[in-house]
């Protein structure tokens, strides 16, 4: 299920994209959202654990679920830095397709 999951895509067209006819819609990987989901849950996991931990006095459940949460933390960093990352890609392909159209 999850390899399906990983292999469709789903096309959302921009905002915009009826005026503009050149433009095709953009595909969204499902994928990425695969990912966010998984870190979120595994910040709610380590929230979990934490505070059982803290319930019951267990320190080494405190701790794991803190390392769960700081997981999570670089997990949405890293979908953070590939989104920017595509973005600025987008903007600079964008960019010098206009001034490949203005120079024709």
């Amino acid at each position: 299920m999850a390899v399906a999951v990983v292999m469709i895509t789903i096309t959302i067209p921009l905002a915009g994209t009826a005026l503009a006819a050149s433009q095709q819609p953009q595909p969204i990987t499902l994928l990425t959202m695969s990912n966010k989901l998984d870190a979120t849950a595994k910040n709610a996991e380590g929230r979990l654990e934490s505070a059982y931990g803290e319930l019951t006095g267990d320190t080494g459940h405190q701790i794991k679920g803190k390392a769960k949460q700081v997981q999570a933390s670089a997990m949405n960093l890293a979908e953070d830095v590939k989104d920017a990352a595509k973005s600025a890609g987008k903007n600079v392909s964008d960019a010098a397709g206009k001034m490949a159209d203005d120079v024709s």
